[in-house]
Order: structure tokens, then sequence, then C-alpha cells
């Protein structure tokens, strides 16, 4: 299972090692999206960085949907399915349900940004801004399954 990341803050007033943390995870602006593995390493980077980025368990029908729309290989291009073809010999959503199993990584497919752009939410953000953390109406920490469809409103 993957765990997607959002960042959801700038970089004012950001500590050293969060901003470390953030580069790492690839998430360099507000609104960027990144998968990572549900393991010990990940979840202590998760830690790190709560106060500055949402995440929660994605499922595969909202990973797929991802990789679809915002999906880009070098040159800023769309990836496509024949992109896939032609480099693994298989379908797009077939490389979709293998990373999302665990049996490939997004690193596998040459070319592709591990890294994907996001419009701001429809709607907004919730209630209390980006300044509080889920549990209380905010929009900061783990959020659970709800991270499919603050993801859907932001594709």
């Amino acid at each position: 299972m993957k765990i997607a990341v959002i960042r959801v803050r700038g970089t004012v007033d950001i500590n050293p090692k969060i901003r470390h943390t953030l580069d790492l995870l690839k998430l360099h602006k507000k609104n960027w999206l990144t998968f990572v593995d549900n393991d010990e390493k990940s979840l202590g980077m998760l830690k790190v960085i709560k106060d500055w980025a949402t995440y929660g368990e994605v499922d595969l029908e909202t990973f797929k949907e991802v990789l679809k729309k915002r999906g880009r290989i070098a040159g800023d291009k769309p990836l496509t399915d024949e992109y896939v073809k032609s480099k693994l010999g298989i379908s797009l959503d077939e490389f979709a349900e293998k990373v999302y199993n665990g049996e490939m990584k997004l690193k596998d497919l040459p070319g592709l940004k591990r890294f994907f752009r996001l419009n701001p939410p429809r709607k907004g953000w919730e209630r209390k801004g980006i300044k509080k953390p889920y549990s209380v109406g905010g929009a900061l920490g783990y959020r659970g399954k709800a991270i499919n469809d603050l993801i859907k409103r932001m594709l």
C-alpha cells in the first residue's frame, strides 16, 4: 500500500531539518504530491513534516488517476500509455497496479518524474486552514482514507 504526501505550506520560517526532509521526499513547492511506501523509514519522515504536509493511505483508483492525469516524463511531457509500453512492454494500468502492490517502483520507468504537481483544492482547504491539524478541522498531518477525496479535488 502506498501513502500519498501533499505539501500544504510554503517555505517561510521553516526549520532546516524539515526543509531537508521535504527535499528528500521531492516536495519542493506547495501542492506537490509524492507517494511513499508504508515502512518505518517513511513513517519517520512523515512525523518530521507533519506540520507542513498532509498524508494518508491512497487507494488504487486514485493512484491510477494521478498517474494518468498528472504524470510527467522528461521534457515536461505527459505520461502516456504508449510511452510506458515502449519502455516496459506493459500498459499504464498494469504499471500502476504493480507499483501500488510493491512489485515495481516508480523509478523503474525511466524518465518519469516522481512528484506530481496539483492544483489548489476546489472549495479550498478545511475550515480552519493550513495551520491546524486535520484532527481539529485543519489541513495538516495524517488524514487516513480522506486523502483520496482531497487528491480528487486537486486534480
